[in-house]
C-alpha cells in the first residue's frame, strides 16, 4: 500500500520540489498552504494549513486522515526568514518566527504522533537549515528558530523510538528558493547597521542564487521516504 506524506510549506521552494517529487514516485501526497487554490502542484492534493493554529494543524491532519485513512510521513517544511540586525527586530517580529518556525513544527508533530503510535510506525522529516548548526548574522532569529528545531528534534528522536517513529533532520546549506526574495525587513531599522547589513545581505542573496535547486533536497528527503529503517 501507498505511503501517505503530508508537506508543509509546500506552495514553493523545498516544499513544492519535495511534494511533487513523492507525488511522481508514486506516494499519496498532500501538500499545504494558507491558500491552496493558489498552489496547485501535479499529483498532489493541497490542503489549507495556518500552522500557528492549533485548530487549522487539527483540521488539516484529520481532513488527511479523512481522505487517506492513513498518514505515515510528515515533511515540516513551513517558514520563513525576518531580515535585519537582531537590535532591528522587534520582540513581535522574533515571536512570530519562532511561532511559524519552530512551534508550527511541533504543533504539526503533536497532531501526527497519536496516530503513527497506533499505526506503530511513522516517520517524522523536520526541515532544518544550515543556519541550525552556524547562525546566520542579519538573520538571527531564523538562526534561532532553527538551533530549537533541531534540539527539539533530537529529544524527540530519543522518545518516540519505541514506538517505531523515526525522526530526520534534513540541513541544507543555501538553496535556490524564493525564501531571500520574500523576506520581510525588520520594521525599526537602524542607520549603525545599514553598511553592513547591505553588505551582508548581498552576500546572502548572491549564495541564495548560486545554492543548490531545491530537488537535490527533495532527493535527499525522498531517500529517507524509502529507507527501510
Amino acid at each position: 500500500m501507498s505511503q501517505t506524506i503530508l508537506v508543509t510549506g509546500a506552495s514553493s521552494g523545498i516544499g513544492q520540489a519535495t511534494a511533487r517529487l513523492l507525488a511522481e514516485r508514486g506516494f499519496t501526497v498532500f501538500g499545504t498552504a494558507r491558500k491552496p487554490e493558489s498552489a496547485q502542484s501535479q499529483g498532489v492534493t493541497m490542503v489549507a494549513l495556518d500552522v500557528r493554529s492549533d485548530d487549522s494543524v487539527r483540521a488539516c491532519v484529520e481532513q488527511v486522515v479523512a481522505k487517506a485513512g492513513r498518514l505515515d510521513v510528515l515533511g515540516n517544511n513551513a517558514g520563513y526568514t525576518v531580515t535585519g540586525a537582531a537590535e532591528e527586530t522587534s520582540v513581535d517580529e522574533a515571536k512570530a518566527q519562532l511561532e511559524t518556525n519552530f512551534f508550527g513544527a511541533v504543533r504539526m508533530v503533536n497532531a501526527v504522533l497519536p496516530g503513527m503510535r497506533a499505526a506503530g510506525a511513522g516517520k517524522v522529516i523536520n526541515i532544518s537549515s544550515l543556519a541550525g548548526n552556524t547562525a546566520i548574522p542579519f538573520s538571527a532569529f531564523y538562526s534561532a528558530s532553527k538551533f530549537a528545531l533541531e534540539g527539539y528534534s533530537e529529544s524527540l528522536w530519543y522518545e518516540v523510538r519505541p514506538f517505531a517513529i523515526s525522526v530526520s533532520l534534513v540541513e541544507p546549506g543555501f538553496v535556490n528558493t524564493p525564501i531571500g526574495e520574500a523576506a520581510p525587513a525588520a520594521a525599526r531599522p537602524l542607520p549603525a547597521y545599514d553598511a553592513t547589513r547591505k553588505r551582508m545581505l548581498a552576500k546572502f542573496g548572491h549564495s541564495i542564487h548560486a545554492g543548490i535547486p531545491p530537488e537535490q533536497v527533495a532527493r535527499r528527503v525522498l531517500q529517507i521516504v524509502e529507507d527501510p529503517n
